[in-house]
């Protein structure tokens, strides 16, 4: 499908914690224009995308980003101006609370919700009937498309799809996330989440117990505490199982290419799933490095070349040129 397939970590970033790390603070300029929309959802609660401007008849992509992203995470402004400059128009859902402002309802996203991107792909085909529709998620977003992509089988008017990085079983998230250095990224994100609870539940009071998320050190205590209780799991054990994309995987019918690395400081190599067991549409391409959603590589460290968004544009399109939509 593309000849930009296999990656090389450049000599001056090796590691998967330099992979992981390097790409979310490095300063990037983009001149893509966005424009908002807020759609509302059937429980009244709202989504807010971000559009590219450009592109209008062309193939729609919807980007899905990872655990407290947006749309000013550094990988989702790269792939929203790659995928734009590959000739297609790409927009980003972003997951409730996650655009700068709080959701209305009690309920969190989390890495099994699926509705909400269900939703949004029903609109958008009855929208623009005409106009071929991908998807791309990142890390948690990966998650919830391959997730969807299994509930739905056939039954969707998705085309084609691209998971970067996804956790694929969430029990072994939690258990990678908590160990050696890798707890540094754990206790960033925690932080992130506990602090937009405690916000917004001065807005909207939250069914839990506030005075135990200042405690909460682990993302199994989190999600036991917080995600299963806000979003009606027995615990974090049911969620976890219910939520894996893992278990998805073998009803996707669509093609579908998974983006990982064997190096990967957010899961185990032993929650990847085996190339020979994946579905006929489902093809999983493993590097040796790239770390977490990275993938950086280029021969000078002032002259950095990010290999995804070759990558991905490229499975996309020429996916799309091979395979028209009727």
């Amino acid at each position: 499908m593309n000849n930009s397939k296999k990656f090389k970590a450049p000599w001056w970033l090796p590691g998967g914690h330099l992979q992981t790390i390097w790409p979310s603070i490095a300063k990037r300029k983009h001149s893509i224009e966005l424009k908002r929309e807020r759609l509302t959802l059937p429980d009244n609660d709202f989504l807010d995308l971000d559009w590219a401007v450009g592109n209008e008849t062309s193939p729609l992509v919807i980007l899905m980003h990872g655990l407290e992203g947006s749309v000013d995470s550094n990988y989702a402004k790269g792939m929203l101006s790659a995928l734009n400059r590959a000739g297609l128009q790409p927009l980003l859902m972003h997951f409730r609370g996650c655009s700068g402002e709080h959701n209305i309802a009690v309920r969190t996203y989390h890495a099994g919700e699926t509705s909400d991107f269900k939703h949004l792909v029903q609109v958008l085909k009855k929208r623009f009937p005409s106009r071929p529709i991908a998807a791309v998620g990142f890390s948690l977003g990966g998650n919830v498309l391959l997730k969807y992509l299994g509930e739905s089988q056939t039954d969707t008017p998705i085309c084609c799809a691209v998971a970067i990085s996804t956790p694929f079983l969430l029990n072994r998230f939690a258990d990678r996330i908590q160990k050696g250095f890798s707890s540094v990224y754990q206790k960033r994100l925690l932080s992130q989440l506990k602090k937009k609870l405690l916000d917004k539940n001065k807005q909207t009071k939250l069914p839990i117990d506030i005075n135990k998320i200042e405690n909460i050190e682990t993302f199994w205590e989190f999600d036991n505490l917080i995600t299963a209780k806000l979003n009606n799991f027995k615990d974090e054990a049911d969620y976890y199982k219910q939520s894996s994309s893992f278990y998805y995987l073998p009803h996707i019918k669509k093609p579908t290419l998974l983006l990982h690395a064997s190096n990967d400081p957010f899961l185990y190599p032993d929650a990847i799933p085996d190339p020979s067991k994946l579905p006929p549409h489902v093809h999983l391409e493993l590097q040796n490095s790239g770390g977490h959603m990275g993938f950086m590589t280029g021969l000078l460290p002032w002259k950095p070349e990010y290999w995804l968004e070759e990558r991905v544009p490229g499975f996309i399109t020429a996916h799309l040129h091979h395979f028209p939509i009727e």
